[in-house]
């Protein structure tokens, strides 16, 4: 990670560690950058926090002043804004204005590269050189060369159209909860689904700039629980603000999480042939649970980092088709460059209608570990991960556990803060050995 770019993009706290000029330059380094030798087209979308617009404004003013042209896609989903610029030639590459799960006062800016990709890390070097350089060092575009923006609402209603031919069967007679958490999947999810003719319920789908994430999707999916159950829904779906990820809820309202997720598209896409070399990818944070239950189906997997970048670096690499993280980010590889929460949902639809089975069938071969995490804020992350103590007491909660569970320590990409993960075969346990780091940590952070 750099100083301001994490594992998702540059987040921040609108106008306080995230500014609006920080905005103006990266829209600066990126339209000088790409227009070297052309004019530079770049797509632009947001999510719906009230700073999101103060950002679009501010990106589109530094590409702009450099001679690029700006696509504004408004209000849309980080996957929409992947697809445009891999499937259309003109854009060199696309941003999303997003903090992801994050509180409305939080934002971020995400790069994309013109594959559909997150961008290249030696372009987001560059980018944060320039972020401490003088504004001067790029000159300005003058004349008839300076850029222009455009609407650009038809490359969202592409995406959209694009979605809806993704589904295999038609979703008649499903009744689909949906909440949108008031965020990019607002703009998009009940248009889609009700299209594919099923019966939407939706919830999360009024933003007002300040709601987004606040007591719904998939940060809090106890609601749409609660939603399923009441309206006797056969399955809810959750999104975060900008709908790269995606969560569920079975048809007796437990949460179905992103290893579940995993298992269900695995086997069924095993059983269609689809499954690229009988693999699925996963991170580091999967459960137990979860490798049990694919070795119990034959499937292999492999395990990376956590992030969605490793997780499609990985399926790229090695041409798998499936892969994610237990958080909801869902890539299918033959569709997708990203997560996409929207297009998960779907396959999960296409997943049921094919198995002729409730969400609660799928998955009954499935047992997870119990499991424990607790982020733990601390001043420095990898000064608190490599303290002695802490290494010492994750250790002895190692030999504890023996082959009946496992800890994991590691930073988080996006907060100042240390993860502390913990299963074993009962929750008290699970507890018990992950509080006894998270005391060690705590002390020494005193």
């Amino acid at each position: 990670m750099g100083k301001y770019f994490g594992t998702d993009g540059f987040r921040g706290e609108a106008n306080v560690n995230l500014t609006a000029m920080h905005a103006f330059k990266v829209g600066r380094f990126l339209g000088h950058y790409y227009g070297k030798d052309h004019k530079a087209s770049v797509a632009i979308g947001k999510d719906t926090r009230r700073s999101s617009y103060m950002f679009e404004d501010a990106l589109s003013a530094g590409l702009t002043s450099t001679g690029a042209d700006v696509y504004l896609l408004h209000v849309t989903t980080t996957p929409s804004v992947s697809y445009v610029v891999r499937t259309e030639e003109d854009f060199d590459c696309g941003i999303m204005i997003s903090a992801s799960h994050n509180p409305f006062f939080d934002n971020g800016i995400k790069l994309i590269n013109g594959e559909g990709e997150k961008m290249e890390q030696e372009v987001i070097d560059k980018v944060e050189e320039y972020l401490d350089a003088d504004f001067d060092s790029i000159p300005y575009a003058q004349g008839d060369a300076i850029g222009r923006t455009v609407d650009y609402f038809a490359g969202r209603n592409r995406y959209i159209g694009y979605l809806m031919t993704l589904a295999k069967h038609s979703f008649r007679n499903f009744k689909v909860g949906l909440d949108c958490a008031n965020g990019s999947a607002s703009a998009i999810a009940k248009s889609v689904f009700d299209a594919l003719g099923a019966e939407t319920f939706v919830v999360g789908d009024q933003p007002n700039g300040t709601n987004i994430n606040m007591d719904c999707g998939s940060t809090h999916i106890e609601n749409l629980q609660k939603f399923v159950v009441e309206n006797n829904l056969d399955v809810g779906f959750a999104y975060d603000g900008d709908a790269d990820r995606c969560l569920a809820v079975d048809d007796k309202g437990e949460i179905v999480n992103g290893d579940a997720i995993l298992y269900m598209c695995g086997v069924s896409m095993k059983n269609k042939g689809s499954l690229h070399n009988n693999t699925v990818v996963t991170t580091i944070m999967s459960n137990i649970g979860l490798y049990k239950a694919l070795d119990a189906e034959g499937i292999n997997y492999e395990k990376t980092d956590v992030g969605d970048k490793y997780v499609y670096e990985c399926m790229k690499k090695n041409d798998y088709r499936l892969g994610g993280e237990d958080s909801g980010h869902i890539i299918f590889s033959k569709y997708a460059t990203t997560g996409d929460g929207i297009l998960t949902s779907i396959r999960l639809m296409d997943t049921m209608i094919f198995q002729k089975k409730k969400m609660s069938e799928l998955l009954a071969p499935l047992k997870f570990y119990p499991q424990h995490l607790v982020n733990v804020r601390v001043a420095d992350k990898a000064k608190a991960l490599a303290n002695p103590a802490v290494q010492a007491a994750k250790e002895e909660v190692e030999k504890e556990l023996g082959d009946d569970g496992r800890i994991l320590l590691r930073e988080s990409g996006t907060e100042p803060v240390v993860r502390v993960m913990v299963e074993a075969s009962t929750d008290e346990h699970a507890e018990e050995c992950c509080e006894k780091v998270v005391e060690i940590i705590r002390q020494n952070e005193k």
